[in-house]
């Protein structure tokens, strides 16, 4: 397995802004000094997707938005649930106890969904026809799991758990999933999946984060991309 480590941590001790009161903004002199950012069990930026009545966007205040056009909850009294994402073009069925979530705009995604004790699938359009005709879907995909890694795991230790070539509802490409863990006692381990899929000169990508990691919320991650259609 490949593994790397990055020597970061997902919530750093640094304090904005520089301690010296010259450097203060005026409401610091009024309302005191921003405090350190407090340690949570899900990367921060994947909890303001996952619950996103009020998003914070890279550690500034952001109302989120719901891309009412673009996300529709399906099912009929006693089926399963599922999405349909008018502007991927896709639709996936969604596992129990998991909802259709509000997309913050400025991520790019079309639709989310996830379950409340920590893991979310992220479904937008690939826009990737260009790179998977000159680089191959696969290194493609690795370049974007190497993307949503840097953005979401910052993990001490990241390592490559899953890697494969997948076909899915008339479309195929290739699937990469990463593990991050952490040296300090507070973040339990992450798990990413990233996929990219296309079919008749379009493609999607699907982004799946779970923390803390385990066997049942891989399973749920990856029952959505092989439902997807």
């Amino acid at each position: 397995m490949e593994e790397h480590r990055t020597g970061r941590r997902p919530y750093g001790d640094a304090v904005w802004p520089p301690p010296d009161e010259e450097g203060l903004p005026p409401s610091a002199r009024v309302y005191g000094r921003p405090a350190p950012p407090s340690r949570v069990a899900m990367p921060s930026w994947a909890r303001r997707v996952a619950v996103p009545a009020v998003a914070v966007v890279l550690g500034t205040a952001l109302v989120a938005g719901a891309v009412a056009t673009a996300v529709t909850a399906l099912g009929s009294p006693g089926a399963p649930p599922a999405v349909a994402d008018a502007v991927a073009g896709v639709r996936y069925p969604l596992p129990g106890g998991w909802t259709p979530r509000m997309v913050p705009p400025v991520t790019g995604f079309t639709s989310v969904a996830g379950v409340d004790d920590g893991a979310l699938v992220m479904t937008r359009p690939g826009n990737a026809g260009d790179a998977v005709a000159a680089l191959g879907p696969r290194a493609a995909a690795i370049g974007l799991a190497d993307l949503y890694g840097r953005l979401l795991l910052h993990g001490d230790t990241v390592e490559v758990v899953d890697d494969r070539w997948l076909s899915v509802g008339g479309y195929t490409g290739h699937s990469r999933a990463l593990r991050a863990t952490y040296t300090d006692v507070v973040n339990r381990p992450s798990y990413l999946r990233v996929t990219l899929l296309t079919k008749d000169g379009r493609s999607v990508v699907v982004v799946g984060l779970a923390q803390p990691d385990g066997p049942r919320r891989r399973a749920e991650i990856d029952a959505v991309v092989n439902g997807l259609r």
